[in-house]
């Protein structure tokens, strides 16, 4: 089960960006979905989360810029990114929590530059 994410890309610094993940309908019992990213010689951190109840949280350095959100007729999560900084400039990876599993994307680049 693969999860398809889309909507990366080279952006100015103040720009903006919004990544979508498409979620394979045979993926059920899904507790969060969230959006991942890991920068060159850095660790995975967690970015955003939201829970099947539409609880979300973010990481401290994106609060008031991004913005997730779940479409459930389009069984998509995605990623709002305002305002967008150089230090945000990693690979973004979508992430579902299952009951049974966790299922992660390929990962979709996203570069912050002038």
């Amino acid at each position: 089960v693969q999860l398809v994410e889309s909507g990366g890309g080279l952006v100015q610094p103040g720009g903006s960006l919004r990544l979508s993940c498409a979620v394979p309908e045979t993926i059920f019992s899904i507790n969060a979905m969230g959006w991942y990213r890991q920068a060159p010689g850095k660790q995975r951190e967690l970015v955003a989360r939201i829970t099947s109840r539409g609880r979300t949280n973010y990481a401290d350095s994106v609060k008031g810029r991004f913005t997730i959100s779940r479409d459930n007729a389009k069984n998509t999560v995605n990623l709002q990114m305002n305002s967008l900084k150089p230090e945000d400039t990693a690979v973004y990876y979508c992430n579902v929590e299952a009951f049974l599993d966790d299922y992660w994307g390929q990962g979709t680049q996203v570069t912050v530059s002038s």
